[in-house]
């Protein structure tokens, strides 16, 4: 089985910072692109962030300049620095992966979703 487990929400002030946390667990041989996405009420579910397993990476525009996502591939996990927050970043942030498990071909996971609030 693999698990990938949010961690970091919360609420936070207009202009306020958080930092996202994802882990992956269970019987993983290797682990290609991680990613963020978000889903705000009423609303479909947007890609925030990627990042590859080089670490290159690409952010929708709503995040350039604000967020960061990197990885520690040793730890297995993802991270979203989220800087100069918005209300209209208020939303369910959810960590996506494509995961090798042994002897099977890439799959995609998903976390449960972690709230971030953003309001005064």
């Amino acid at each position: 089985q693999v698990q990938l487990v949010e961690s970091g929400g919360g609420l936070v002030q207009p202009g306020g910072s958080l930092r996202l946390s994802c882990a992956a667990s269970g019987n993983i041989a290797s682990i290609n692109v991680m990613a963020w996405y978000r889903q705000a009420p009423g609303k479909q579910r947007e890609l925030v962030a990627v990042i590859t397993s080089g670490g290159s990476t690409n952010y929708a525009d709503s995040a350039k300049g604000r967020f960061t996502i990197s990885r520690d591939n040793a730890k297995k996990m993802v991270y979203l620095q989220m800087n100069s927050l918005k209300p209209e970043d208020t939303a369910v942030y959810y960590c996506n992966a494509e995961i090798e498990r042994p002897l099977l071909k890439p799959s995609d996971y998903w976390g449960q979703g972690t709230q971030v609030t953003v309001s005064s």
